[in-house]
């Protein structure tokens, strides 16, 4: 005679879930159990929605805050070397990336691009700044392609992409560029390390190639900090060059 085994335990409910009876969540369920109707139902399901998207925003709140205190500084590493700019220094798109990655990443934080209005003579690019929590926020600009110089189309409109991916990240992360210049104004002269400055002008010695190389493996900081002698020492690589032919 075989004996078949029966569970008396009770059926699981939707209120003995893991789910925090205080939350929407668990009142719903609760209501469930009660036997309410589909629109208190629906009412509870839009409570739960508008209760999730505050705390997702408290979340990126907080991880934008703790951003902002590890006071991330973008560095102007490119210098123009001729035209009205000539002398002026400014940061580069991926030197604002370099910069403020680590610190988004750190706190759970990302930054993205979308070209939200694409027409022939108007760009517009929206910079989108995520937390792992579901929140985000956005900024857009938008402008025309960049006829300057010797471009054609496809460069002019990249030229301007570039450009306003830039600014939007600057602007969603609240950054600015640090290294003012000094244009005869009264700017203060940029100091760089005497270390720095006397191992780039070995490196230089050495020929053209050799000041490539060791100025590759340099930081993007030690690049921005070298810049102000860049003309100097190219020039003393070619004349290592000169004198060795």
């Amino acid at each position: 005679m075989e004996i078949e085994l029966i569970d008396t335990s009770p059926a699981p409910t939707a209120t003995s879930l893991a789910v925090p009876q205080q939350s929407p969540a668990g009142m719903m369920m609760a209501a469930l159990d009660r036997g309410a109707s589909l629109d208190q139902i629906e009412r509870m399901m839009d409570l739960q929605e508008r209760f999730e998207r505050r705390e997702a925003e408290k979340a990126y709140n907080v991880a934008f805050a703790a951003f902002k205190a590890e006071a991330v500084r973008v560095l102007k590493g490119r210098r123009v070397t001729d035209g009205p700019l000539k002398g002026k220094s400014y940061a580069e798109l991926h030197d604002v990336v370099d910069a403020v990655t680590p610190a988004l990443s750190a706190n759970g934080l990302s930054a993205s691009w979308k070209v939200s209005k694409d027409e022939p003579q108007w760009l517009e690019v929206t910079c989108t700044l995520r937390h792992t929590s579901g929140h985000s926020e956005s900024v857009s600009m938008g402008g025309p392609p960049d006829a300057g110089g010797a471009k054609n189309a496809m460069m002019a409109r990249a030229s301007t992409k570039t450009y306003l991916e830039r600014y939007t990240l600057k602007a969603i992360c609240g950054v600015a560029e640090v290294g003012d210049d000094d244009d005869g104004n009264g700017g203060k002269k940029q100091v760089i390390d005497p270390v720095l400055l006397q191992a780039a002008r070995d490196a230089s010695l050495g020929g053209w190639k050799a000041f490539a190389e060791w100025i590759k493996a340099r930081t993007p900081a030690e690049k921005a900090a070298l810049d102000p002698e860049s003309d100097n020492l190219k020039a003393a690589a070619k004349a290592a060059d000169r004198k060795a032919a």
